[in-house]
């Protein structure tokens, strides 16, 4: 009786560690088909993400969602396999030199996707003040017992198709000489 006990439950192990073995190769496949290993060499020219700052809250939030990337910096050393030393001008010095792939993008030609960080002030987390340029477009929002006067904002540094919708009245607050 003890020994077909034990060979049961020995069945048992068995069996769930062959359905953890198949889990574990499932996740692996769906993992390889969506990881791209990204490496540099030194000399490449890479974007840096950083995170705009906007003064007008939208829903809530404070920054924009979309990652914006700033002009190319040149990679002078490879530090880890997934961390790179960039060459950043003097007046970035208080910024530390050393990115993780996750942050960096590779630079390509197209000049009207890049911010140049001569044109904006980047501050020490690596976040800008956004700023709007001018309106496109006035509407008014319709709720059921509401009207909201809206108005179409252009962003410096973006262009006109990333316009957003805003609060006339956010817009008068935070920015009276817009208006």
């Amino acid at each position: 009786m003890g020994s077909a006990f034990v060979d049961d439950i020995v069945m048992k192990i068995n069996l769930i560690k062959e359905s953890l073995k198949s889990a574990q190769n499932r996740q692996q496949k769906y993992y390889n088909q969506k990881h791209r290993l990204v490496e540099f060499q030194i000399g490449d020219f890479v974007y840096v993400k950083v995170s705009p700052m906007k003064g007008v809250s939208i829903f809530g939030r404070v920054s924009k969602l979309n990652p914006r990337y700033v002009r190319p910096f040149e990679i002078i050393e490879r530090v880890d396999n997934s961390a790179y030393r960039l060459l950043l001008p003097d007046q970035m010095s208080d910024i530390y030199n050393v990115f993780h792939v996750s942050s960096l993008r590779k630079w390509i030609s197209d000049s009207g996707k890049k911010l140049s960080a001569d044109d904006i002030e980047v501050q020490e987390n690596l976040q800008y003040r956004d700023e709007p340029e001018n309106i496109l477009a006035f509407d008014v929002k319709k709720l059921r017992s509401k009207h909201i006067p809206m108005v179409k904002v252009q962003w410096k540094h973006r262009t006109t198709r990333e316009a957003t919708w805003e609060k006339e009245s956010d817009m008068r607050q935070l920015y009276p000489s817009l208006l």
